[in-house]
């Protein structure tokens, strides 16, 4: 065991706290106590500054407080191990999901797998998770070696890489694969497609943008620009639809494995083929989600090692060993660490029916619960030392079912995790073994907000040191 890891083991004692449905009502619990902040300021600095808001509002107010924001009754956050549990374990019908009330749900639609609840959503399940898990992941492995070497190719030494933008358009190509069924020589309209996304990523990191997703809370459907801007967008996915069907009724829908030759071929329980708006709704969300996530997990993964020598160079060193285990192993818990402490989506939240109980705290049913997965994962009754990029801290241990917890959980846990990691366990020992990297200036990105990710402000701004391959 390293030096690192022996002084700061990942498992740590958490004090156990009662929680789940509160089945003899809320007397005799304490209400959830509000942050003592006016609403507007509350709403912008959760928005702005979600990181800097959160953990100031935990060193005030402990595990649960209570915000006033946009999500209707403002949201009680917790960060207890023992209440994610409760949510996560609990029977789907109780805890339904307030996803449908975020600015993402007018961009995915009322259609998607992100934004439907109850049995629709199990069934949506159902049918989207096995292009995603076991053998049709492995199929996509070639994709994955394939386009970061391509990506990778274009750096030079002397120059300064956007993170979040080469790591975009690699995992781009990769779930345009596995969605869409793009191969490397792309149709016309599947190269419109793609710039669209990249134009719509790109268009909002603005001002404007974020201001306009604010706009959005508590919509079904976009309204202003960010509604001009998503039928533009549309067309391109829509015109990749027509496209498909005309082929595959041509071709037929044998040995096609990508998810639109599968949502193509699906019915609903009365026979009837999902209509456009539906397909485009899945597509969206699953576009969308599988991709952005990944690049910027990978740019956070850089900003913290070119950040911290000594975990960088154990990197590179195992990456550059010749010994696949020993790359493995080390890729592993820098994937690991990237993801505990610069979760991509930083908080998860569902609206109980019923009243629920946080320790002490009793949460009247209809309110808002979120699991603030920044915090749980900043514990320091879990993870010493936890404002520390320590990748060793992994070495014999696994990530805990509620303790590690970037991909939410329960029966909504990410659909594409699986993918997702495939990605992280090749790209991030690949560019450490083929490349020298140093942050471009010693001060730490700040995490920007954008819709439900929190991403690197800067990009991730790395500077090419050398090239060895």
């Amino acid at each position: 065991m390293t030096a690192v890891a022996a002084a700061s083991p990942l498992i740590g004692q958490v004090a156990p706290s009662t929680a789940g449905p509160a089945l003899d009502g809320l007397s005799g619990l304490r209400e959830v106590p509000y942050i003592d902040q006016p609403k507007l300021l509350q709403i912008l600095r959760f928005n702005r500054r979600h990181k800097d808001f959160v953990f100031r509002a935990a060193r005030d107010y402990g595990d649960v407080f209570h915000m006033k924001g946009t999500v209707k009754g403002g949201p009680v956050i917790t960060s207890h191990p023992d209440h994610v549990k409760s949510i996560f374990s609990a029977k789907p019908a109780l805890v339904p999901t307030i996803t449908t009330e975020s600015p993402l749900a007018p961009v995915v639609g009322p259609n998607a797998v992100l934004t439907t609840n109850g049995a629709r959503h199990m069934s949506q399940r159902k049918l989207l998770l096995p292009p995603f898990h076991g053998k049709s992941v492995a199929n996509y492995q070639q994709v994955i070696v394939d386009a970061t070497k391509r990506q990778l190719d274009q750096w030079q030494p002397g120059e300064t890489v956007n993170m979040s933008l080469a790591m975009q358009a690699l995992t781009l190509e990769v779930i345009l694969a596995g969605v869409f069924g793009v191969g490397h020589q792309p149709t016309r309209k599947e190269k419109i497609m793609r710039q669209a996304v990249i134009w719509l990523l790109e268009a909002s990191t603005t001002p404007i943008a974020q201001l306009s997703e604010l706009m959005q809370v508590g919509r079904t459907e976009a309204w202003g620009g960010m509604k001009w801007a998503l039928q533009a967008f549309d067309k391109t996915i829509y015109d990749v639809i027509k496209e498909r069907r005309a082929t595959l009724d041509a071709e037929g829908f044998e040995s096609k494995d990508d998810v639109l030759s599968l949502l193509l071929a699906a019915t609903d329980e009365d026979g009837n083929p999902l209509s456009d708006h539906e397909l485009r709704d899945q597509l969206v969300s699953l576009l969308l989600a599988g991709h952005e996530t990944t690049a910027n997990t990978i740019a956070w993964a850089f900003e913290r090692l070119t950040r911290t020598p000594r975990a960088y160079d154990e990197l590179r060193d195992a990456a550059r060993s010749g010994d696949d285990e020993q790359s493995s192993t080390m890729g592993e818990w820098v994937m690991n660490e990237a993801m505990r402490s610069r979760p991509v989506i930083p908080i998860v939240g569902r609206r109980p029916n019923v009243d629920w109980q946080l320790g002490d705290y009793g949460v009247p049913a209809g309110t808002a619960i979120t699991c603030s997965i920044l915090l749980v994962h900043h514990r320091e009754d879990l993870y010493p030392r936890a404002a520390e990029f320590i990748p060793s801290r992994w070495e014999g241990n696994k990530p805990g079912t509620y303790t590690w917890i970037p991909f939410g959980g329960g029966t909504r846990r990410c659909l594409g995790a699986a993918l997702a990691l495939a990605e992280l366990r090749h790209v991030i020992p690949e560019i450490a073994r083929r490349f020298d990297l140093e942050a471009d200036r010693p001060q730490a990105e700040v995490p920007l907000h954008r819709n439900v990710t929190m991403i690197p402000a800067r990009g991730g701004l790395v500077r090419v040191k050398a090239r060895l391959a």
